[in-house]
């Protein structure tokens, strides 16, 4: 069972209605099941004093992250609308850390990315996490084979000792296997994958 201390993290990514929600714009399969889970983790992190951060993307209408500017996805998660709120039964406890605000490809809690000039910029997360003595991260939420594995493999990167929780994650899937492959791309990269929530 993972465990938490005042030098760990949980990091909730993602949980927003237009991923979570089945009538989302970009649902992922079964994605509501991983709101009583987190909460679970989310009190327990709280009780032992742990950091508990939540990512949300919040872009801007037009954005060449969408289909429709040029892009690979529907329009989702637009700031200030209903998508881009975090699902409503997640308990909200800690920093909100918000991502692709100015129109980059927000994948992972970390960084954005420029999608047009590929420059990469820091959201601040780590430098959250470090200013509170943050050493290890424990990860869940959506979808496991986009900003969860981003997340991970940036958390590693930055030098934490990284957690994702199986059982707390679901796959978009757009060929079938992208979950799992996802979860054994993490687990070479030196990402702890544990199986149980």
């Amino acid at each position: 069972m993972v465990t938490y201390d005042p030098h760990s993290a949980l990091i909730v990514v993602d949980v927003q209605n237009d991923f979570a929600s089945p009538e989302g714009a970009l649902s992922v399969p079964d994605g509501a099941s991983v709101v009583p889970i987190l909460n679970r983790h989310i009190r327990r992190a709280a009780e032992a004093g742990a950091v508990v951060v939540y990512t949300q993307d919040w872009h801007p209408p037009v954005t060449p992250h969408f289909a429709k500017d040029g892009g690979r996805w529907p329009v989702h998660c637009v700031r200030d609308t209903w998508g881009a709120a975090l699902a409503p039964d997640l308990e909200v406890a800690g920093t909100i850390v918000r991502k692709g605000v100015g129109g980059e490809d927000g994948y992972s809690g970390f960084s954005v990315r420029d999608p047009k000039s590929g420059e990469t910029k820091s959201t601040g997360l780590a430098e959250l996490l470090r200013s509170k003595g943050v050493e290890r991260v424990v990860i869940g939420g959506l979808a496991t084979d986009y900003c969860v594995k981003e997340t991970a493999l940036d958390a590693v990167a930055a030098g934490f000792s990284t957690t994702v929780l199986e059982g707390a994650v679901r796959a978009v899937d757009l060929e079938e296997g992208d979950g799992r492959r996802a979860l054994e791309a993490l687990a070479r990269a030196g990402v702890h994958v544990d199986p149980d929530a």
